[in-house]
């Protein structure tokens, strides 16, 4: 069981370094939606989407140990690192001092993603507006002075149509 132990301490320390990751990659995509970086956003999101495939990896992992380890205990109810700590005291504190880590790595991470997804949100609605803008000048043809005022054609009677 301490081969177990210490693969369980490794999957949470991988799993505090991914979020370390994941939070550096979401305050760089903020700066860049900031700066309207768009290629910068694009590159940024193919990184955090390849750190969520891996976070998912290590978690999986970490599911499968910490069963392993709840089997050969005989652990019966809801397995937690809590508990885990308390059945396997001499790695007690490094599990709990890494699942602390952990837990406020996932919120930062999640308070930091929200924050992106408004500021996302925000700025595709401003796009949107301009492209409709846009589209509504270019709908209607019109003739422009030098100025670059449009000027309104007089309306042709029907007496100049036919003459």
């Amino acid at each position: 069981m301490a081969v177990q132990i210490n693969d369980l301490q490794l999957i949470l320390q991988q799993l505090v370094a991914e979020h370390e990751k994941m939070l550096r990659l979401l305050e760089d995509q903020h700066k860049a939606l900031r700066a309207l970086d768009a290629p910068r956003v694009q590159v940024l999101s193919a990184q955090q989407e390849a750190s969520r495939l891996r976070i998912a990896g290590l978690d999986s992992r970490r599911r499968m140990i910490v069963q392993q380890l709840c089997m050969a205990s005989r652990l019966a109810g809801e397995p937690t690192i809590t508990r885990l700590a308390a059945m396997f005291p001499q790695a007690g504190q490094s599990l709990l001092a890494l699942r602390d880590k952990l837990r406020a790595l996932a919120a930062a991470v999640s308070n930091r993603a929200q924050i992106a997804g408004k500021v996302a949100g925000a700025l595709l609605g401003h796009l949107n507006t301009v492209v409709r803008m846009v589209a509504g000048v270019t709908e209607q043809a019109r003739l422009y002075n030098k100025q670059g005022v449009h000027t309104v054609s007089k309306r042709i009677g029907m007496m100049e149509a036919v003459a």
